[in-house]
């Protein structure tokens, strides 16, 4: 199935590409932004918006892998409609068409009959872009096409994603906004089971050339079936309880936190929380945009664990980056789970799951993560966590 993963990374960078395009000009990207419908936002936002770019990169995502793979289009949900209004009110639906001519002239209703805009988004949408990583070469893993199930988040941060911020420090190697916070995601599940089976984070805003203003991206990928674990970043070691959590591969230069935890956080994030992860991690704690760059960060071995205690992050936001964790040896667990779990029942953490609806949810809330969420690197990582925090938090439900 290395076939697949090697199509994923490759449409992954054309939606890369698609992303930096929108982007490039201020004047034109303000064309492509529209105000999501009921049913679509995200409550956690008073205004949730879409963009164009979001609704392409998620139908190019579609188009290229039902050509490649037929069949699989229709398995493929994502979180955008690909519905727009222009300015006269005409709804279009936003597709990719069979030519660049034809995408063009539907992109110009779109764009109230900009044809230069629409010719340029035109010419990057049909552009070929290869892609790919040496290591899927070798990789024989059969997997069943008709098992699999795909989950895409076109273009995860949309907020940052719009507002475009190129000049964000980081912290500790960590972007608290910006565009470096823009992910897209594509995560592959298994629809039986409910659990990830592959993943792609796709980065497009990485650095940028001071002299060109051209931004260069990064992705990363991984891959979990059947006991075959396989990823694109260095294997990370196996730790002993005597090893101190921070000390990590993803970054060695990162000094361990006094207190051994590191962790990323929502700026939305509940007191109690906050307040048992002080006394857990000390100053190790970071505030970051986009749930996806969030459990990048934890991928990419910047934290040990991202918590999230709220119910507005869906199966799309994190079905990429569970699959990436599971293949290192960690996973995605539903936080409220862990909370109630006992540990000396021996059973496994509750992971998220990616193959049910909520029952009696409607819109966007069937597909929540309803238990909030918990991204670690390793079960025992997890368990020594899990054991500092809850003895610290306020014994009450954090979700309520």
């Amino acid at each position: 199935m290395s076939a697949l993963l090697q199509e994923l990374l490759r449409v992954s960078e054309k939606a890369a590409h698609i992303a930096r395009a929108c982007r490039q000009q201020e004047a034109l990207f303000q064309l492509l932004i529209e105000e999501k419908k009921e049913g679509e936002k995200n409550k956690k936002f008073a205004v949730d918006f879409k963009t164009l770019a979001d609704v392409l990169v998620q139908e190019v995502v579609k188009q290229n892998m039902e050509n490649k793979f037929p069949g699989l289009g229709e398995k493929i949900s994502g979180e955008e409609s690909n519905e727009f209004t222009n300015d006269l009110g005409e709804k279009i639906i936003v597709r990719l068409c069979s030519t660049e001519a034809e995408t063009a002239e539907l992109l110009g209703k779109v764009l109230n009959g900009n044809k230069l805009a629409s010719e340029a988004l035109a010419n990057v949408v049909h552009q070929d872009v290869s892609f790919t990583d040496p290591i899927l070469d070798s990789l024989k893993i059969d997997i069943p096409q008709d098992i699999l199930g795909i989950w895409v988040d076109p273009i995860d941060s949309t907020y940052q994603y719009i507002k475009g911020s190129a000049d964000i420090k980081p912290i500790q190697g960590i972007f608290p906004s910006g565009l470096q916070c823009v992910t897209i995601l594509i995560g592959v599940y298994d629809i039986q089971t409910g659990m990830p089976l592959m993943g792609v984070i796709n980065q497009p805003f990485v650095s940028q050339d001071p002299t060109t203003l051209r931004w260069k991206g990064q992705c990363y990928w991984g891959l979990s079936y059947k006991g075959n674990n396989i990823h694109s970043l260095q294997p990370i070691p196996t730790r002993n309880s005597s090893e101190i959590p921070s000390q990590r591969i993803g970054n060695p230069s990162l000094e361990a936190a006094p207190h051994g935890f590191s962790a990323v956080i929502s700026t939305s994030e509940k007191e109690p929380i906050k307040a048992a992860l002080l006394r857990v991690c000390g100053d190790s704690i970071f505030r970051a945009a986009g749930a996806g760059y969030k459990s990048l960060c934890v991928v990419q071995g910047l934290v040990d664990v991202y918590i999230f205690s709220e119910d507005t992050t869906f199966k799309w936001d994190s079905c990429a980056a569970h699959a990436i964790l599971k293949s290192m040896g960690g996973g995605m667990a539903d936080l409220k789970g862990c909370l109630e779990r006992n540990p000396e029942l021996g059973l496994d953490p509750p992971q998220l799951v990616y193959h049910v609806a909520n029952e009696g949810a409607s819109g966007v809330d069937q597909w929540a993560n309803k238990g909030g969420l918990l991204a670690y690197r390793s079960r025992n990582q997890l368990e020594t966590f899990l054991s500092r925090l809850i003895p610290n938090l306020v014994p009450h439900d954090v979700n309520t």
